[in-house]
């Protein structure tokens, strides 16, 4: 059951994101604008430490296929980053080409955290399951806030309590311009859940690892897809890409059209300030 120390457990790791992993896109809740959705916050039951898990990724159109690509960036876990070097490489001293082609590149703050939907009015079927929200500075803002901010006193460690003294997560998505935004999100103490001990106790045990949502690339691999969906460059993952500051592009072969970039689909992650900047 949630306790204390637990809650404890999960403030104290808050800025510490040390695990990798790979691939469960499936069970992350997808939200539309004009929705609220209503979740309870879960702890990692076996390591509390690890019940948020935040990182940064890179996503763009890929210039060979045209279908969205991402990937996970290594700065995540303190680590060097090809994409991020060679976005500034590009950005510094590379050709108007270069430039135009690492500019669709967007680099993404997140967080993940697991949830218990109480109410999902876009897809019924996700009521009563975990799942996994995926988010940004938006709703940060407001989970931080509870945990440890000014709302602290009145909800603390009742946001991760699935008892009686639990609070419910409301998720109001809205429509500002062309993007979603969370701003009205909040917690509320109202409709108390009616669950058993053992209910509880499945459900805590049921929650993900969310180190082993993102798939990991090496290096080398972050070179190889610098290589085959941004510069189109027929070469192999030995090979350093743009390693010389003025190399120039005469082997590459590219179309003159660049691509639009397109949007991954809407889910919690895309918060209105992430979008009009890239941080």
């Amino acid at each position: 059951m949630f306790n204390s120390n637990m809650f404890q457990s999960i403030k104290a790791a808050l800025n510490k994101d040390e695990d990798k992993g790979s691939g469960l896109y499936t069970e992350i809740l997808k939200t539309t604008p004009g929705n609220t959705y209503t979740v309870r916050l879960l702890p990692y039951s076996k390591d509390p430490s690890k019940t948020f898990f935040h990182h940064y990724t890179h996503g763009w159109s890929s210039f060979s296929t045209g279908k969205y690509v991402q990937a996970l960036s290594p700065t995540t876990f303190n680590e060097r980053d090809p994409i991020s070097e060679e976005r500034f490489r590009a950005m510094r001293t590379g050709s108007d080409e270069e430039k135009s082609r690492m500019g669709a590149v967007r680099r993404s703050e997140k967080w993940l955290v697991n949830v218990y939907v109480v109410e999902d009015p876009s897809n019924p079927d996700n009521n009563g399951k975990v799942k996994i929200l995926r988010y940004g500075k938006q709703l940060q803002k407001i989970i931080m806030e509870a945990i440890e901010g000014e709302d602290s006193e009145e909800y603390g460690e009742k946001i991760f309590d699935l008892g009686s003294e639990g609070v419910n997560f409301k998720i109001k998505v809205e429509q500002q311009g062309d993007y979603p935004t969370y701003v009205a999100s909040r917690f509320t103490s109202t409709n108390k859940l009616k669950l058993s001990e053992d209910d509880q106790k499945k459900i805590y045990d049921s929650v993900f690892d969310l180190t082993k949502v993102n798939s990991i690339k090496s290096y080398d691999e972050l070179k190889q897809m610098i290589a085959d969906h941004i510069y189109v460059v027929n070469t192999d993952s030995e090979k350093v890409i743009h390693q010389e500051a003025s190399k120039p592009l005469s082997n590459v072969s590219v179309n003159q059209q660049v691509p639009t970039f397109t949007a991954v689909e809407t889910s919690v992650e895309d918060d209105i300030d992430e979008l009009l900047k890239d941080l």
